[in-house]
């Protein structure tokens, strides 16, 4: 739980913080105020700062009076909030009872550096090049579909280790349990996102998102449709208190349908940048809780398809939901501040943005890791008739010699086709590098042959 800020409209020792004041207070705390905008603080980081030259200034015998029984941490969240709500952008959800969600947002300096950061990495054609030129496209497109998938379920509780599900996946394995069901269906849901990338959303498409994500976990009857019950909400887990009560079941309908509109149209007279949409779409899923289970995966399914949609390629290849999951208190925070502080959907904004960036940096470094493999894979390379997959296939031995390979794996891994994947194996069989161990009468699996000590060590 988060302490809720001073609410400075029902308290009178206030009144006589004027806006000029205001505004000298902002220049004053001079690097305080760009670091609390930068991380785009709430008043629970705030009331814990001190600034020297703003306990002198309110100290000055010709003002003091204007700052009696204030303390100086009170005073910078006035400043701060004074100004956040002199530049917000107020937007809104209706629905067909006239009913309507509002929410605002503050595009301050520092996210407008951020979102130029990720707007130039994202969609410039020659970081493009020169990024993904050594990258295994396909390859490295698979792995990451299959990381966004693992952790997306772990961050709703799925508990499985992430080698397990990606060799699930890779293996094309019959999920046996229910988190790695919910691992399948989120893989099979950013697939289809991935083919339906460039289309417009509908609310039978949110139907078909929502039926991906849950199949086979959830009640048949809650499968791809709206919750039709109030009986929804969002508790503290440890104390089992209400936290969040989502909207009325009723006012869905009209809500979605103007998520759908919000989703769809970005007009230029009215243009939101695409990563502040993103996000806010990401966010009102959530806040909006429209189906029974789910909302959570649905929620970053769609924030993955809105930028996609709109150029950001290179989201296909990162592992969103990895960051999430490593800081899923900053997650469920981003979301609290917003409800409590006005529905001031920023601190989610500033939240997704700086995922958005750890996940370009995490792929920075993969790539790095990739060239030091491929300088591993020469000494395979080098014999003739070992193609480059083969070579990938005789390095992974290397590193665990106990490690076994089907035709199915080497299949989707490496996005090929069942014969060239059989074709790729038996080759190696054949010389020795691999031995051929049979399953049953139809299957079989592929362990270290004995001629690979002798030839590669």
């Amino acid at each position: 739980m988060i302490e809720k800020a001073p609410e400075f409209e029902k308290n009178e020792k206030y009144k006589n913080l004027s806006d000029v004041y205001l505004n000298e207070i902002l220049f004053i705390i001079g690097d305080l105020n760009y670091k609390i905008e930068d991380k785009y603080y709430y008043w629970d980081k705030i009331k814990y700062l001190k600034n020297e030259d703003l306990e002198s200034f309110i100290n000055f015998d010709g003002i003091k009076d204007h700052f009696i029984g204030l303390k100086s941490e009170e005073i910078i969240w006035k400043a701060i909030k004074s100004r956040r709500k002199s530049t917000q952008i107020r937007r809104y959800l209706w629905n067909s009872n006239f009913n309507y969600i509002t929410f605002y947002y503050n595009i301050n300096i520092p996210l407008q550096q951020k979102l130029h950061y990720l707007d130039f990495n994202f969609g410039a054609g020659l970081q493009k090049e020169q990024l993904l030129s050594e990258l295994k496209k396909q390859q490295y497109l698979k792995n990451a579909l299959m990381e966004e998938a693992v952790f997306s379920s772990m961050i709703e509780g799925a508990t499985t280790t992430r080698v397990k599900a990606k060799d699930m996946l890779r293996k094309n394995k019959k999920p046996k349990t229910h988190s790695e069901q919910m691992i399948l269906n989120n893989y099979k849901t950013i697939q289809y996102i991935s083919e339906h990338k460039e289309e417009d959303i509908s609310i039978e498409k949110l139907y078909e998102l929502h039926r991906l994500v849950t199949e086979n976990t959830l009640e048949t009857e809650s499968v791809g449709v709206f919750r039709k019950s109030n009986d929804v909400n969002v508790v503290n887990e440890i104390t089992d208190e209400i936290v969040y009560t989502p909207p009325k079941f009723e006012n869905l309908d009209g809500l979605m349908l103007s998520f759908v509109d919000f989703f769809n149209n970005n007009p230029k007279e009215d243009f939101i940048h695409p990563i502040v949409k993103a996000s806010t779409l990401h966010f009102l899923v959530g806040y909006i809780h429209p189906f029974v289970d789910g909302n959570g995966r649905t929620a970053r399914a769609i924030f993955y398809w809105y930028l996609l949609k709109n150029g950001y390629w290179l989201t296909e290849y990162l592992s969103i939901s990895r960051v999430i999951m490593q800081t899923k208190v900053q997650y469920e925070k981003a979301y609290i501040y917003t409800e409590i502080d006005d529905m001031d959907v920023t601190y989610f904004i500033h939240y997704q943005v700086k995922v958005l960036i750890k996940a370009f940096e995490d792929l920075k470094e993969y790539v790095a890791k990739k060239k030091k493999d491929e300088v591993n894979l020469l000494k395979f390379l080098k014999f003739e008739g070992i193609n480059e997959r083969q070579a990938e296939i005789l390095y992974k031995l290397e590193k665990n010699g106990a490690k076994l390979f089907t035709i199915k794996e080497i299949e989707n891994t490496y996005t090929v086709t069942n014969q060239t994947a059989r074709t790729d194996v038996e080759e190696l069989v054949e010389r020795g590098f691999l031995k051929k161990v049979a399953i049953n009468k139809k299957s079989f699996n592929y362990w270290k042959g004995e001629k690979f000590n002798e030839t590669f060590l």
